[in-house]
């Protein structure tokens, strides 16, 4: 018997306001619902995309993780849907502490745990440096109803060693929620997130916005997609100008057979590595 994960992903337009935003997601999270999914992963941040300004207005956004509002919304959601949810949030932690987090909440509605995004950008448009520390809470890969999930956030996806330290950790799916626009780095939307699950043998869900928001030029170009630990799509890629939600089977045994095919594990050199980490 196969062990296949039916898993969803939402690329979504921003609405406005926080109410709105959060009860698209609900709603499209009922439909992958109703759709058979078990686990779902939305975009980075529920609020704007504000870090194309530098404005202190936009500290307002920001809630505690777990006990703010957005994250005690999302566990009553998978309670109800019975999903495992993957939650970003603009995350308070106390008085000047903000980060970019992810909160993952499982089937029954308790919270696993959260990552804190490691690499910040601060580039036009992109402006993160103002808002966000650089995280703090590891590589944390959480046990799910589902298998084992790890969540890498947006910029970090430049750098191929937090994919890698997901998966020596356990990682079978990494959610990968972004905010890319399509004149900065589009040309790697399709070509690094494939490379990392080829490169350590799991699944990624990519998850970009779309369209234009508010606070900035930047045109968010979706074309959300999974892929499998053999770089191919599962599925099609989602649009580039519209909302959508993707539902797609993932094959859990397949990363299996590709590590024994592959062997890229049994042949990594960490001893040969230390260089790696010098400054």
């Amino acid at each position: 018997m196969t062990n296949v994960v039916r898993a969803a992903l939402v690329q979504a337009t921003w609405t406005g306001d926080t109410e709105s935003m959060i009860a698209k997601h609900e709603e499209h999270a009922r439909e992958a619902a109703r759709r058979g999914a078990r686990i779902i992963g939305f975009q980075e941040v529920f609020a704007p995309y504000f870090c194309q300004v530098q404005e202190p207005e936009h500290y307002r956004w920001a809630e505690p993780v777990p006990d703010g509002p957005t994250v005690r919304r999302m566990r009553e959601l998978a309670r109800e849907t019975g999903m495992v949810i993957v939650v970003p949030v603009f995350e308070v932690e106390q008085s000047g502490f903000y980060y970019n987090t992810a909160a993952v909440i499982d089937a029954d509605g308790s919270y696993l745990g959260k990552y804190r995004k490691h690499h910040i950008p601060q580039v036009k448009g992109f402006w993160e440096k103002y808002y966000f520390k650089p995280g703090n809470l590891g590589w944390p890969v959480f046990d799910t109803a589902v298998g084992k999930v790890g969540v890498y956030i947006c910029y970090d996806r430049h750098f191929p060693e937090g994919w890698r330290q997901l998966g020596l950790n356990g990682a079978q799916l990494v959610y990968n929620p972004s905010a890319t626009h399509r004149g900065l780095s589009a040309y790697l939307w399709q070509l690094e997130q494939p490379a990392a699950a080829v490169a350590n043998e799991y699944y990624v869900a990519a998850i970009n916005r779309v369209g234009r928001e508010e606070y900035g030029d930047n045109d968010f170009y979706g074309t959300s997609y999974f892929v499998d630990p053999r770089g191919r799509f599962v599925g099609e890629v989602a649009s580039d100008k519209g909302e959508e939600l993707l539902v797609r089977d993932l094959d859990f045994d397949l990363i299996e057979e590709v590590r024994r095919q592959w062997a890229f594990y049994r042949d990594r050199r960490p001893d040969a590595y230390e260089g790696l980490v010098q400054p």
